[in-house]
């Protein structure tokens, strides 16, 4: 069924992270470690209503902040190398072969689980609706670079920490906050030393605040809810609707109509979906 609570919690995170190319464009004069990093420390204030303002809720042991870290801070750094270093569009393509990998990888990580057939077609279908709602449709000319191997290794930590954070002790969901602290704090390193000063307008800092409490804060909130209550493969494999969402909220924005091969990106996505999620 696609319709768990634990898919919903998922959908529900997906329908902030199709956002943030949006919010993205707006913001894409500012460097992106300074972006990520203050969004990022707006993102952990979410973590206070969720522990009800005690402090004690954020303690976890150093291995499972070290696993946050190398989520958030690790997935974003490497996702920014890829974009520098490669065209953006094919850049973004490698990167989601993440719920790809989800639905590859878990019975790697957790133990007890396997990759059927089914989830495995489910998972190729999905990321070829995926590459089409990226792409447009149009060919891609692929230059030998660096970039895409740092977005391969995007795709591998974000879809290896939605897993592992599965194998850890449990911890409360709020304790995300302390993730994104430090993580945030580890980006504005980044840009002190590799990016230039920059000064933040009111209508930034707007824009800043909207990320940071949406796809960069409550997103990774109801994403790890999601994980600790569903099966991480169907989840995965309902992630390929981010990159749809994403474009069509950016057609919209525009003005501009979708085109036929979004509609078929559509198609394939959602089928994959249902297969995917569906008892055997």
């Amino acid at each position: 069924m696609i319709f768990t609570r634990a898919n919903v919690l998922a959908l529900s995170a997906m329908s902030l992270w199709v956002s943030l190319a949006t919010l993205g464009v707006a913001l894409q004069h500012i460097p992106p470690f300074l972006l990520t990093g203050v969004a990022l420390l707006i993102g952990s204030l979410v973590s206070l209503p969720l522990s009800r303002f005690d402090w004690r809720v954020l303690r976890v042991p150093l291995s499972t902040l070290a696993l946050g870290v190398y989520g958030l801070f690790g997935y974003h750094f490497l996702l920014f190398m890829a974009l520098r270093d490669a065209p953006p569009v094919q850049a973004n393509l490698v990167n989601y072969l993440w719920p790809l990998g989800m639905v590859v990888m878990a019975p790697w990580f957790l133990p007890g689980t396997k990759a059927t057939p089914q989830l495995l077609m489910a998972g190729l279908v999905g990321f070829a609706g995926a590459a089409l709602a990226i792409t447009g449709g149009q060919s891609m000319a692929v230059v030998p670079s660096w970039g895409y191997v740092w977005a391969f290794g995007a795709a591998f930590v974000w879809a290896s920490y939605s897993l592992m954070t599965q194998r850890v002790a449990g911890f409360p969901t709020a304790a995300l906050g302390l993730f994104g602290l430090v993580s945030g704090l580890l980006a504005l390193l980044c840009h002190g030393a590799l990016e230039p000063a920059t000064e933040l307008s009111s209508n930034d800092w707007l824009n800043l605040v909207a990320m940071g409490l949406g796809p960069l804060g409550a997103a990774f909130y109801l994403w790890d809810a999601a994980l600790k209550l569903g099966d991480a493969r169907q989840i995965g494999l309902l992630s390929f609707l981010t990159p749809l969402g994403s474009t069509l909220l950016l057609l919209w924005v525009r003005g501009e109509r979708p085109s036929l091969s979004l509609a078929l990106s559509a198609v394939l996505i959602v089928g994959a979906a249902w297969v995917g999620t569906r008892k055997a």
